[in-house]
Order: structure tokens, then sequence, then C-alpha cells
């Protein structure tokens, strides 16, 4: 096109012709420019240069070719959302905020855990209550931007599924290894016992053969020899070896008959 022409909300901005640039308004106010083939750029889009723009085409003689209008709407990046919770007799009063945002600024507002979601549209806060600890995530975004912020949540006194599991299972691996230790050392014991029993048996049974080896034999003949030891006679003195001659008898003298009536 020889000539284009951009407007906004009904007030020129800027001209090319002849691939010439003219500004209608100032260039660091506008900060846009025009490429040759008529495309407008604007650089560090804000909020405020949301509005209606306008692009009108001509040929060299001046002949309108093209009108366009375009409606052009900013959205700024939405802040980073606050989480806060506050723990009340085991309920957790969990709450997603941000700052104030402008009227016609669309923008999504969501609460999420394991278990719980809850999102609204066009709100500066949203909270509910629950009895679940654990990690909680506040969302906020728009068409053009997204922003989280999670946090770890817990309620003093109250013990989720999870850890209570593990101190279930903790238990159970403690009193498992209790009663396996105490079988180990009852098996342990009773095998000490039993090899000493079979070494005091082995001990027996040598100190049996022993004795065995060394006792006499028994003779077969039941009636025992009786040996004869002869003994030499004592030497006499020499008093008594001279023989001693025999004594007389004294004779012994019969009554006589006569004396035998005379006693009768």
């Amino acid at each position: 096109m020889h000539e284009t022409v951009w407007s906004r909300d009904n007030e020129r901005l800027l001209q090319i012709k002849d691939k010439k640039i003219q500004y209608y308004v100032e260039k660091m106010q506008c900060r846009c420019k025009v490429l040759l083939n008529g495309t407008l750029r604007i650089e560090r889009l804000v909020k405020e240069d949301s509005g209606i723009y306008k692009v009108s085409a001509y040929d060299k003689k001046g002949k309108l070719k093209a009108d366009e209008t375009i409606e052009l709407i900013v959205l700024e990046p939405v802040p980073q959302p606050v989480l806060n919770a506050e723990c009340i007799n085991k309920t957790l009063f969990v709450k997603c905020a941000v700052k104030k945002m402008t009227v016609d600024q669309v923008f999504t507002i969501e609460l999420a855990h394991d278990k719980i979601n809850k999102s609204q549209t066009n709100v500066t806060e949203v909270e509910f209550t629950t009895r679940h600890s654990g990690r909680y995530r506040c969302i906020v975004q728009n068409k053009v931007s997204k922003k989280t912020t999670e946090k770890e949540i817990k309620c003093q006194g109250q013990l989720d599924l999870y850890r209570i599991s593990c101190i279930a299972g903790g238990a159970l691996f403690f009193v498992v290894f209790v009663i396996l230790l105490i079988y180990c050392i009852r098996k342990k014991k009773a095998d000490r016992l039993e090899d000493d029993d079979e070494e005091r048996m082995q001990i027996h049974q040598v100190d049996t053969e022993m004795a065995m080896r060394k006792l006499p034999q028994t003779p077969s003949n039941p009636n025992p020899q009786r040996t004869c030891v002869h003994q030499r006679p004592l030497p006499q003195p020499h008093a008594q070896q001279r023989a001693v001659p025999p004594q007389p008898r004294p004779r012994t003298q019969l009554p006589a008959p006569s004396q035998l009536r005379e006693r009768h």
C-alpha cells in the first residue's frame, strides 16, 4: 500500500507513506512503530495500551483500499497469591488470597489439595475448612499469566493416614524383630546345651572304656587257687637246741588186795 494510517480511540498515532513514518503523538509515549508492510508493533505493552485500534490503507491515488477495526485488551500479569492457614481444635482453616484486582480483569483463583479442590472466578480470596494436613496449592491465573504458591500445612494434634501407617508399620517391624531375636537366642542356647550334653556323653563313654581296660580279667575257674607259702622256721636259742633227757616217771603203787577189802 502506498499509505497506511493507524489510530487508537479515534486518535491518530502514526502514518507511513512512501516508506516514511510520521508520528502524530510523542514517540516515547506511543512506544510503537509501523513495519513496511503496514503492521503496527507496540513495545513494552501495558494495560494503558488497551483500546480500539483502526487501520486505513490507501493507494497512490488516495483511494481507500482497506479499513479495519481491532479491539485490544491488555491483561496484566496476576500477582503472587498468599496462602495462609490456621489450626483450631484440630480443624484447619486454609485461605488463598490476592491483592484487589481491577473490575474488568477476569481471573481464576484456586485452592487445591490432594483430596480437596475449590475454584472461583473474579474473587480476591478462596477459603475452606478441613481436617486433612498436607501440601496445599494456591493458584491464580488469567489468559496471559499464572502464578502458584505451595505450602506444607500441618495441624497440631492431627496424624494423617500416611504417618499412622508408618508408625504402625514400624511397630509391627519392631515386634517381628524382637520375636526373631528371642527365637534365635533360644535356638542358639538349645544348640549349645545339646552340644554340651553330647560332649558329656562322649567323655563319659571314654571314661567307661578306660575303666574297663584297667579292671583285671575274671578267671574261668570259680574256685580260687590257694597259694601255699612255706615259712622258714625261726631259729631256736642254743639252750633249747640241747636235748633234755627224759625224766623218770614216778611209779604208782597199787594197793594190796587185803587193803582193798578193808576199805570195802
